[in-house]
């Protein structure tokens, strides 16, 4: 049963986690604010808090957790839980952001590459262990994104962190593309683990696609887009 205005508004000032499937292209910041200003229609409420528990970029897809009112001071426990990841990395190429936000800016040569080479591969990356955050990131130094310094050109140095990987497998090979299956610790770069699986194999990789599929005990499949999601509330004026 589909509750009244009166009632969904008493549900997100109480508080409510929302699961969304992030579109790509959204930021996670676009995707919140789109809440937020449904949310505001419906509570009256101008200041009401909306926050979502852990960044995807831009050029990723799926769950992000959106907190609403009282349930915000539950983010910091939500951003702490397991993360499950699909995707793709290219062999072959790297760009500078470890992804396709920046063009190619190296290419190597895939001759003489196994899939025994790339399936083993993946044993150096379980488990505990230090990890360089990607320069193009929304990490904050002195106060500025990482990614701004990036874009002016600027060196900064980079400080690695530790992750945890508890499950790095191989799915599918389509060379150059790679598909995998992953489940880390909160804090860990999908991108960055790109880059160096390719260091790894000697032949430079970069991101290619990626999915978040789970946190923790919440799935993508029980998430939906932020137009369905608006399609599935009572209507108010935009």
């Amino acid at each position: 049963m589909s509750l009244s205005l009166e009632e969904q508004a008493e549900e997100f000032i109480n508080g409510a986690v929302l699961l969304i499937d992030k579109p790509i292209h959204w930021t996670s910041f676009q995707a919140v604010n789109f809440i937020r200003h449904r949310v505001k229609r419906i509570t009256k409420i101008k200041k009401i808090k909306v926050g979502h528990a852990g960044t995807l970029d831009p050029l990723a897809t799926g769950l992000l957790i959106v907190c609403v009112g009282k349930k915000t001071k539950s983010i910091v426990d939500y951003m702490g839980l397991k993360k499950v990841y699909s995707g793709s990395f290219e062999l072959g190429s790297t760009t500078p952001s470890f992804d396709k936000e920046t063009e190619i800016d190296k290419h190597f040569s895939l001759d003489g590459l196994s899939k025994e080479q790339i399936y083993s591969a993946t044993e150096g990356f379980q488990g505990e262990q230090l990890q360089l955050p990607p320069i193009y990131s929304a990490l904050k130094k002195d106060g500025k994104k990482m990614y701004e310094y990036a874009r002016e050109g600027k060196e900064v140095e980079i400080h690695p962190r530790t992750i945890t990987i508890d499950r790095f497998e191989i799915k599918k090979i389509e060379l150059p593309l790679v598909y995998f299956e992953l489940e880390c610790s909160k804090g860990t770069y999908v991108r960055s683990l790109a880059n160096d699986f390719g260091k790894a194999l000697g032949i430079g990789a970069h991101l290619a696609s990626l999915r978040r599929e789970a946190i923790g005990d919440f799935t993508a499949i029980n998430a939906m887009s932020p137009e369905n999601w608006k399609k599935s509330i009572p209507s108010t004026e935009d």
